[in-house]
């Protein structure tokens, strides 16, 4: 439960605090004072294992101690010269070259992820064909908050709606397919009406897509999805667009999600796990899109805090420890585990509809009933607060809990974090 030194802090907010905050802030009602490893302490000493990483950004852990002594550093020395060279952006250059596929070569350095979504939009639209003025996008994406990410899924915030240029295709969400299949008798329908209605037009010129679906609950396509429709987006001109602001720098278990898949992007967005919670994203892309002309204008690829010196030495430590310690391995050992003990789970709860994920993501899926499968977000909500009263935090949304623990947690305390879930679900669903 929420202590009253904590309460008493939440009323002080609450006279100046816009509201608005996400579900779990506003469920878990928690004032969170320091972060080491894997635990988070709050106002009054308790102690939480956090199995969602910051929000999907503490790749190492809370203050992972290189980390620390390299924003320390570079704090002492130089904070902000616009997008002037630095000592270390070379540096981290190279590491993403080394990271990511070879034809990725080519980096924008920003801020946020629905900054850089962006940045990838103005590219396309940049260096598309005449007449190729659509872009494509999947039913239940996400990829931000700002008018462009937003219009490309037409998500719609008030009472006005902007008419969006994008074109929606059917993502693979086999539990609540929108087409009234059942895999695999289904002949992944939802793949041919993505060629059908943008792969194979010739006015669409990029399909922007999560390889997994992340806000919307770890929606992990079946095999043969993503190359059905990303062979006809090659063969037809169609760009692909990976949106791996979520997934990649190796939380499912390779370091861009679409490795997974054997999705060869042209461009891909990056940023949550990048700079273990600071602020900062990258652009990696094709050298012929990134350097093309039009592309490449004065200002195309910069921003205020992008590429700033205290973020590339926070994705600098943090990568160089990803890549140096062999943590993209780890994660998929953890991952295995992860899948071993929550995969029973939906047998054993009736209104757990459905467990899915990859490597140390996974999305759990609360439900009335398992015939209807009408979502219930007051189950995962009653599951989320009972976790934390317990010493657990998960990551909340709608009728989904998130798991995302840090790629660094060992497997005496993953094991303790998935008993503490298991036990409010006993709690709640028994």
């Amino acid at each position: 439960m929420t202590g009253q030194h904590q309460l008493e802090h939440l009323e002080r907010e609450a006279g100046h605090l816009a509201p608005g905050a996400s579900d779990e802030a506003a469920v878990g009602r928690r004032v969170f004072a320091e972060g080491h490893g894997p635990v988070l302490t709050d106002l009054d000493g308790n102690q939480y294992l956090d199995f969602a990483a910051g929000t999907l950004t503490q790749s190492l852990g809370h203050g992972h101690p290189e980390v620390v002594e390299a924003l320390t550093t570079q704090a002492r020395r130089l904070w902000n010269v616009h997008d002037s060279a630095t000592p270390d952006r070379a540096a981290l250059l190279e590491l993403l070259a080394r990271l990511l596929p070879e034809r990725l070569n080519t980096y924008a350095l920003l801020s946020t992820g629905a900054e850089v979504v962006e940045a990838a939009l103005r590219v396309v639209q940049a260096t598309a064909e005449p007449g190729r003025n659509r872009i494509g996008a999947l039913r239940g994406g996400f990829h931000g908050k700002t008018m462009g990410a937003r219009m490309l899924v037409h998500w719609d915030v008030g009472h006005q709606a902007f008419a969006g240029n994008s074109v929606l295709g059917y993502a693979a969400y086999c539990y609540r397919c929108p087409l009234e299949l059942s895999h695999p008798s289904c002949g992944l329908r939802c793949a041919s009406l993505v060629r059908k209605h943008i792969a194979d037009k010739p006015n669409v010129s990029a399909l922007v897509f999560e390889p997994v679906l992340g806000a919307a609950g770890v929606v992990v396509p079946p095999p043969g999805y993503w190359s059905q429709i990303t062979e006809s987006c090659r063969a037809n001109g169609v760009l692909l667009v990976a949106d791996e602001v979520m997934t990649g720098g190796g939380r499912t278990g390779t370091f861009l999600a679409s490795e997974q898949f054997g999705i060869e992007p042209d461009l891909v967005t990056l940023s949550k796990g990048l700079a273990s919670g600071f602020p900062f994203a990258v652009l990696a892309g094709r050298a012929e899109l990134l350097h093309h002309p039009a592309a490449a204008v004065p200002g195309a690829y910069s921003a205020t805090y992008g590429g700033n010196p205290l973020g590339i030495a926070a994705a600098r430590a943090t990568l160089e420890v990803v890549e140096r310690d062999r943590l993209v391995e780890r994660v998929r050992i953890l991952g295995d585990l992860l899948h071993e003990r929550l995969s029973a789970w939906p047998s054993r709860f009736e209104n757990l509809g459905d467990v899915r994920g990859l490597g140390l993501l996974y999305g759990l899926e609360f439900v009335t009933d398992r015939e209807s499968r009408r979502p219930a977000p007051h189950i995962a909500r009653a599951v989320y607060a009972h976790a934390l009263d317990l010493g657990l935090r998960v990551a909340l949304g709608g009728h989904i809990l998130r798991l995302a623990p840090p790629f660094t947690i060992d497997e005496p305390l993953l094991d303790e974090g998935v008993t503490l879930l298991e036990r409010a679900l006993e709690r709640v669903l028994s």
